[in-house]
């Protein structure tokens, strides 16, 4: 595990600093590293949890070691990526990438498997071997993709852009991307097939945004789905080390990181951020504040009540809905990946076809099937697992997990909180790994360790408080609304992070870029592009993918 950054309570800030960012998860962590590298500003950086990084840190037990959120990255491959050029740009190039292969997704439908496999044409080609008979709507499901994502680019510019100019030519830059934006996943793709299998197939990465076809819009779907066809890549020595990789940056310019340092609350001094009050009471001011804890935490726990109602920012709205809660079950073996033939990639397991049935179906009644189980290979993935564990192996299965069903243990303590929690996360866990034994049924009686995460869990460590993994919903209402931009009615005040942008840790890169361009008053998305460091030892490891 890499150790970064300081802890609070041992290392106190005393010296002035130009900025403060609340939260270290990837968004945060840009924002500051940007605002060092563009502007030699000093920032601090506060993370509430024993560890920076947000759902890109690890967690280990007994020689174990998992990721809580960074399971996989797409188009990490190639320097014409422009995932890769602002990961680069933001980090100074120190984080290496290891590709999952041909296939980095399977999509079980029942028993049927489906593979998605790198590379816009094998992935056109593959899929319409499994649908012969739909080969047009295969070919235009991938043109909406490439329309919708080339829209993108003008549609979250304009977040940034200053408020004149935002109100004038705001409505044309948004227009393209929104004709794409207001429109459901499943709305699409009904227009494209009444193939029930194969719809069921394309949207087989559903979890990764946390809303069904019918409830997501096709925007974040069109995303997400692009931004895998180059194929999938993981952090090489796990994902802690992407937290690492910024830390440099942001001390390079006099900045710092500090863990067990929750923030309390926003100090707004006339009108205008000014500081914040620490949770030991502490007041530490800096001219310009930076949110990292999402919109929903900003607004309705960081700001002053007073505040936040005098400018209307806790009414409740569709756009600002909070995103799935889940369960994540962590599982290790006394055996390498390699002896327990543990592939590169993803498998996501459906009960059937019909994504929205099965989540409503669950939604009403715990005792439906899962509606989806997704389970991921780390230490397969990661080439330098088994040196750093040697003769391990470990696992992760999620699946969505209603806040309220656990709601009524929020005021228990971690760990603490009675047998019929731990037995209702034992049942979880028996129904998940259930699913584990009848694709994988070799690993049936060989798990070593195993431990269940659940909403109160996301909630404890993240702050989140419906334990919501993804922020807000990525609904057609979300994306519609012009409120979800770096700038706040506060000034001194910004954001950043997924709520911004999109989720995963490229859209809360996008975020961190977004919130420091509007910050600094410039284009820092075309500074990246232009000026990214070289990918090559990437490259090299990476066999390309036709596309």
């Amino acid at each position: 595990m890499i150790r970064v950054g300081q802890s609070y309570r041992r290392h106190p800030p005393e010296e002035s600093f130009d900025a403060i960012v609340i939260g270290s998860g990837v968004g945060g962590l840009a924002t500051a590293a940007l605002l060092a590298k563009e502007a030699g500003q000093r920032v601090l950086v506060f993370e509430r949890h024993y560890m920076p990084g947000g759902f890109t840190h690890v967690f280990r037990r007994r020689g174990y070691e998992w990721d809580v959120g960074v399971h996989y990255i797409g188009g990490m491959g190639s320097s014409k990526s422009g995932s890769l050029r602002l990961f680069e740009h933001a980090t100074d190039g120190s984080v290496e990438w290891a590709p999952m292969g041909e296939v980095y997704d399977r999509i079980a439908i029942g028993d049927r498997v489906y593979d998605y496999v790198a590379g816009r044409e094998n992935f056109r080609a593959r899929m319409k071997e499994y649908f012969p008979e739909d080969g047009a709507a295969i070919d235009g499901y991938l043109e909406l993709l490439e329309k919708a994502k080339r829209w993108s680019g003008l549609y979250f510019a304009e977040k940034v852009v200053p408020g004149p100019v935002a109100t004038l030519a705001g409505p044309l830059m948004r227009a393209p991307y929104l004709r794409y934006a207001r429109r459901s996943t499943g709305a699409v793709l009904d227009g494209l097939t009444t193939n029930a299998e194969l719809k069921a197939v394309l949207t087989g990465q559903f979890g990764d945004y946390g809303l069904p076809p019918g409830r997501s819009s096709f925007a974040m779907h069109a995303l997400l789905t692009s931004h895998y066809l180059r194929g999938g890549f993981y952090p090489v020595g796990g994902s802690s080390v992407i937290a690492a990789a910024f830390a440099p940056v942001i001390e390079a310019a006099g900045g710092r990181v500090l863990f067990q340092a929750e923030v309390d609350e926003i100090l707004v001094r006339d009108g205008r951020a000014v500081g914040v009050r620490m949770a030991d009471g502490t007041e530490i001011k800096a001219p310009l504040i930076v949110s990292d804890a999402g919109l929903r935490n900003t607004f309705h726990r960081l700001l002053p009540r007073a505040t936040a109602e005098r400018l209307g920012l806790t009414r409740p709205t569709a756009a600002r809905s909070p995103s799935v809660s889940h369960l994540c079950l962590y599982v290790g073996f006394k055996a390498t990946a390699g002896e327990l033939g543990l592939p590169k990639s993803n498998l996501w397991i459906y009960p059937g076809a019909d994504h929205d049935a099965n989540f409503a179906g669950y939604l009403a009644d715990a005792k439906a099937p899962l509606p989806v189980v997704y389970v991921s290979f780390p230490s397969a993935k990661d080439p330098s697992f088994e040196s750093r564990h040697p003769g391990r192996a470990t696992i992760e299965l999620i699946t969505l997990a209603p806040y309220e069903r656990f709601e009524r243990w929020v005021k228990t303590e971690w760990r603490k909180r009675g047998p019929e929690y731990e037995a209702l996360k034992a049942e979880l866990s028996g129904r998940m790994l259930a699913e584990l034994d009848r694709f994988f049924p070799s690993l049936s009686g060989r798990i070593d360790y195993m431990e269940i995460s659940t909403p109160l869990s996301t909630r404890h460590f993240a702050g989140y408080q419906s334990g919501e993994i993804y922020g807000l919903d990525h609904s057609p209402a979300r994306f519609a609304d012009r409120s979800l931009r770096p700038r706040t009615p506060v000034p001194g005040l910004f954001l950043t992070g997924q709520d911004v942008a999109s989720c995963g840790v490229i859209g809360a890169l996008a975020g961190g870029y977004l919130a420091a361009s509007a910050i600094l008053g410039r284009n820092l998305l075309a500074s990246a592009m232009k000026n990214c460091v070289s990918s090559s030892r990437t490259e090299r490891n990476q066999r390309p993918a036709r596309s």
